[in-house]
């Protein structure tokens, strides 16, 4: 995949907060520069019971009016990138909006997971970059480690913006907490790892729906690498940044009953030297 670039407007819908903290998404007088990411799981598949038709609409208007920099997606179909490129281009006018897509395989079929529409399922992300970033490259795999009972498999992605970060995401296994822990530690450990011997020590950061609950045990701190920080919704996504950026707030946004997740907002900070 190669980055792609689109130009729209959309309209915005009403936003309800339910709850966390907010920051001034540019303005820090301990940290520069700041960058926003937005994690949302859209249940977009057309099979589940917590789809709605409407998850990716509702998507696309709180990009425009949050202006996030990242955009992690999960369970969605492949076209569903493009139609939110379209909102995170008109919400970064003269960056360039790289993208990626990568489907859960089938077990059974040996295929890519489909949603009810034929398409490819699995997970995207988004990222704005500055015009002058010249190469950008995608990675992703399937886990070694799966939960056999699952016929759709879990994968992760990063798109790299070089010079800028790694923008991430992943979906772990959802029936079974052991195997959800050892996915999360194999991409923040053995993933990471091979992605910056590759492309370099760039920061990476991760949007996921972990399927571990913030206040359980385990825990999904328990998977992650030393120096790395997170925020949660308070249930089970994330937005986890390695030791270059620090949390500086989160909010968590209702996405008004068009799926069962709420949006997880999280501002990063690099802090300076001084800090």
């Amino acid at each position: 995949m190669r980055k792609k670039f689109a130009t729209a407007s959309l309209f915005v819908g009403a936003l309800v907060l339910l709850a966390g903290c907010t920051g001034d998404h540019r303005a820090s007088g301990l940290a520069s520069p700041a960058l926003r990411v937005l994690q949302l799981n859209l249940c977009n598949s057309g099979v589940a019971s917590c789809y709605t038709g409407q998850s990716v609409s509702t998507a696309a208007a709180l990009i425009a009016d949050r202006q996030p920099d990242i955009v992690t997606l999960n369970e969605i179909c492949r076209d569903d990138v493009s139609q939110l490129r379209r909102s995170m281009s008109a919400a970064h006018p003269g960056s360039s909006v790289e993208t990626a897509f990568k489907a859960d395989p089938d077990r059974p079929s040996g295929g890519p997971t489909r949603c009810a529409n034929g398409q490819d399922f699995g997970i995207g992300v988004l990222a704005a970059v500055p015009a002058s970033v010249a190469n950008d490259r995608v990675y992703g795999d399937v886990y070694p480690i799966q939960d056999p009972t699952d016929p759709e498999e879990r994968v992760w992605l990063c798109v790299h913006a070089d010079g800028e970060f790694y923008a991430c995401v992943t979906h772990t296994a959802s029936e079974n907490t052991s195997v959800a822990v050892d996915q999360c530690r194999y991409f923040l450990q053995s993933a990471v790892s091979d992605i910056r011997r590759d492309g370099g020590n760039d920061p990476v950061i991760l949007g996921a729906d972990l399927n571990l609950p913030a206040h359980h045990s385990p825990s999904p701190q328990s998977c992650l690498a030393s120096g790395y920080q997170r925020a949660d919704d308070g249930a089970r996504q994330d937005v986890i940044t390695s030791s270059e950026y620090a949390v500086e707030s989160r909010t968590v946004i209702s996405m008004r009953g068009t799926t069962d997740h709420p949006a997880l907002l999280v501002d990063l900070i690099r802090p300076t030297a001084s800090s």
